[in-house]
This record gives C-alpha cells, structure tokens and sequence, in this order.
C-alpha cells in the first residue's frame, strides 16, 4: 500500500516503512523522516512541540524525550506510545511501525483540512495573528465567533461596544484600572514596536536555548557516575515533564501590551513582604561559612618581596668558583 506523506520526502511504501522500524530509534535515517514528517505537520498545524533528528547512537534518548512531547500534543491514541518508560517506548519495531503510521496519517489529515480550508482574504504575516487575537477577545467576551467577511473596523466596534456593557455591570464601588499604554500609537510606531518586539523574542529564544542546552549537558554529565547509571530510567522520568512544560518560543504579543494595566509599571522591591512572601524558602536560611581569601585584587595587595640571604655552607657543594691562576712554565 503506498503512502504519500511530506512533499520531500515523495510516495513511501510500506517495505520502506517496515525497513526503518526495524532500524529502530537509534537508526538517523529513521529519526530523519520522522523530523521531516513533523517539520510538514508543523507547518500546517500550530504545534509548540518539535523533533530534531539524531546524528547517531547516542542521542536517541534526547529524541525520544522530544518525542513524547510531541506526541502528548498531538493526542496520541496508542498507549504504547504515550504510556511507560520514556526511553522503552520504542524498543520494538512494532511501536516504531506504529509511530510512522500515526505521523504519516495526522499529516494526511492536516493536509486535507488545509485544501479545504477557504483561503482569507485578510490573512497575512501580521494581520493573521492580529485576526487571532481578535478571535480570543470574542470568546472572552462571550460573542459569537465573527464571519470571515467581518470587516475588522466594525468587529472593533462591536468588541468595544461590548467592554462598555461589561464594565457599565460592575458594582459601583469598583474602580476601573486604567491601562498602562494611553497614547495612541502611529501604524510607523507599531510596525517599530512590532521590529522591537521581535528583536527581543529572538534574544530570548537564543537565552533560553542556551539554557536548555546547559542543562542537557549536566544532565547527559549525572549518567557518567555508576550510580546513576542504575538510575537513569527514573531520571529521565522525572526531567521528562519539565521537558514538555517548557517552550523556547516566547509568547509575548503586542496584544499583552495592550492588555497591561498600570499596576504592572509598579517597581516592589523584592526585599518587601508581599514579594517574600512567595518566593522565601529553606535555602535562604542556609549560611556560607569563612571562605579562603582567593585574591584577585592587585591594586588593594601588594606582591611580597623576595628577601635574598646568604649562602650558606653546603647548599652549594664544595665547588669553588674564581679565576684560576696560570702556572708559569
């Protein structure tokens, strides 16, 4: 039976299929069409979650970890997939046949909604998130979903319309909190707030990938002891979730903007009670010790002076050192 699956990777038959699932997870060429199979499902499909090939034997678990992620995003129905020892869940062939069959058929389905799916004639590089947000707002509010031939400046209306509503049924003692951005921004503005914006999310992914890495490092540095060896099961278990909670991406919109109130511009010190109160623990109780002084102060240290003392009698052998005289002949 063939099966067509991402664009590059052409029509793939099932003795192709069965092939690599019997190479196994620690096969590159098996991990590389699974990352292309969801490099394509990606591109259709808003996914956080990512798969990264390997180059060899030694990074199948950190695939698998991924992997799961993945896998628990996308609502994996197979429990042999999603269930039990991260780094067992592809030890077999019949698992690793079943996890092809599954990336190939979501990405069937995603590329059939997306033919489907009537193009907008609003869709763009910004104003499709703005078109997103604009949706959210709707949910909040309680609106029915707008139809796509909405025009957007009589959805804003009808969105700020309804906010006056809202806040005309709050009770009379509340006090409405005022935004922390007031004046009205140019489209020259916001297309330089939106160049910042992004400038800063770049610097944060980096950040935060470099954090990731450090801490794939010292935990790849846990498996060199014997102990841990025993333990890496268990270890892998309990990194896994906090794996899957985090993203590299960072979330922050120009709709965030829009949405902080000016008690967000308060500058609490973190010393107060209100911030100690959450983040106080039993590691600040802990007190460091007298430590060596290490120096590194050239300017407050003198260096000390070599003192020079005189040599005494039989440091240095018997050896005498002069002119020796000529005997005349």
């Amino acid at each position: 039976m063939d099966r067509r699956a991402a664009g590059s990777l052409g029509p793939l038959s099932e003795e192709n299929f069965q092939r690599l699932a019997e190479a196994g997870v620690r096969s590159p060429e098996f991990t590389a069409l699974c990352a292309q199979l969801v490099a394509e499902l990606r591109a259709l499909c808003p996914l956080e979650e990512d798969v990264s090939p390997t180059s060899g034997p030694e990074d199948a678990e950190t695939f698998q970890i991924e992997l799961s992620g993945l896998l628990q995003e996308l609502h994996c129905p197979y429990a042999a997939l999603t269930t039990g020892d991260v780094t067992a869940r592809l030890g077999s062939a019949h698992s690793c046949l079943q996890l092809l069959y599954f990336l190939s058929s979501e990405l069937q389905a995603a590329r059939l909604l997306s033919w489907k799916r009537p193009p907008s004639p609003r869709q763009g590089a910004g104003t499709d998130a703005a078109w997103r947000e604009l949706q959210l707002i709707n949910q909040a509010l309680g609106r029915p979903e707008p139809a796509p031939t909405c025009p957007i400046p009589q959805l804003l209306e009808d969105i700020k319309s309804k906010v006056a509503e809202a806040l005309s049924a709050l009770p009379a003692g509340h006090q409405e909190m005022a935004p922390l951005l007031r004046a009205p921004l140019t489209a020259r503005q916001w297309e330089t707030l939106e160049g910042i914006r992004q400038a800063l999310c770049a610097e944060y992914e980096c950040r935060k990938r470099m954090m990731v890495t450090r801490f794939n490092v010292t935990l790849q540095s846990f498996h060199w002891s014997e102990r841990a060896k025993a333990q890496g099961a268990a270890l892998l278990a309990a990194v896994s979730p906090l794996r899957q909670a985090e993203s590299v991406a960072s979330g922050v919109t120009p709709a965030r903007l829009l949405a902080a109130r000016a008690d967000a511009s308060r500058i609490v010190s973190t010393s107060s009670g209100h911030c100690r109160h959450r983040t106080s623990c039993a590691i600040n109780k802990v007190l460091m010790g007298s430590v060596p002084d290490r120096g590194g102060r050239p300017k407050e240290i003198e260096p000390p002076m070599p003192t020079w003392e005189k040599r005494r009698e039989g440091e240095g052998g018997q050896q005498r050192w002069g002119r020796r005289s000529k005997k005349k002949k």
